[in-house]
C-alpha cells in the first residue's frame, strides 16, 4: 500500500477503538491516511489518537477552512479508497437513503473509488429488516462490506454485529486496492 492516499470514516460506536488499531496498521503498510470522525465518534475515542497515528489533523468539520472547496471534495478527489469502520445503523440509514448532514456522510456521497464499510452496531439492530434493507441497498450500490462477526458484543452479549478485526479490514482493503490496480 505504499503512498496510496486512503480515508478512514469513524462514526459513533463503541468498536472505534479498533478503528485506531486499523489506522495503525494502515499506516505501517506505506499508505497515507486521512481520518474522518463523526461528532458522534468523538465519544469514544480522541482525534489525538488518529493525529498522532498519521501525523495529520483530523477532519470532522463540513465547513474546515483548510480545504476551500470543502473537505467532503477535496478528501473525495485525493484518495482512492474510503474506509467507515465503525459503521453504525445511522450511517447505514443515511448512505443508503443518500442523506448528508455531517462531514462523514457527505464526503460518502461525493466519493468515487472504493468504499468499505465495517459494521458494529448491537445483534437486534444488525438484524431489523429495516438494517439489512440498508446493506443490500448499499451492497447493490457496489459497497465492500467487511463484517460483521458474531462474538462478544458490548451489551454484554453474543451475536453478530462485533465489528471485523483490524487486521481482517486491512487485508480486505490490501485486496480491493490491488484488484483495482489490475483492472485499470
Amino acid at each position: 500500500m505504499n503512498g496510496r492516499e486512503l480515508v478512514v470514516g469513524v462514526s459513533g460506536g463503541v468498536a472505534a477503538y479498533k478503528s485506531a488499531a486499523l489506522v495503525s496498521q494502515l499506516i505501517q503498510s506505506g499508505a497515507r491516511v486521512t481520518v474522518v470522525m463523526t461528532p458522534s465518534a468523538g465519544r469514544f475515542v480522541g482525534a489525538a489518537t488518529f493525529q498522532a497515528l498519521t501525523g495529520r489533523a483530523v477532519v470532522t468539520d463540513l465547513f474546515d477552512g483548510r480545504y476551500p472547496l470543502g473537505p467532503h471534495i477535496e478528501l473525495s478527489e485525493g484518495s482512492e479508497l474510503l474506509c467507515v469502520a465503525p459503521v453504525t445503523a445511522n450511517f447505514l440509514a443515511k448512505a443508503a437513503a443518500g442523506l448528508a448532514d455531517d462531514l462523514l456522510s457527505t464526503l460518502y456521497l461525493t466519493f468515487t473509488g472504493s468504499i468499505v464499510l465495517a459494521p458494529a452496531m448491537n445483534c437486534e439492530m444488525w438484524d431489523k429488516p429495516a438494517v439489512q434493507r440498508n446493506v443490500a441497498t448499499l451492497r447493490g450500490d457496489g459497497v465492500h462490506f467487511i463484517g460483521p462477526e458474531k462474538g462478544w458484543l458490548s451489551c454484554r452479549r453474543q451475536g453478530t454485529g462485533r465489528m471485523s478485526e483490524p487486521e481482517t479490514i486491512a487485508r480486505a482493503i490490501t485486496e480491493i486496492l490491488n484488484r483495482s490496480c489490475l483492472e485499470s
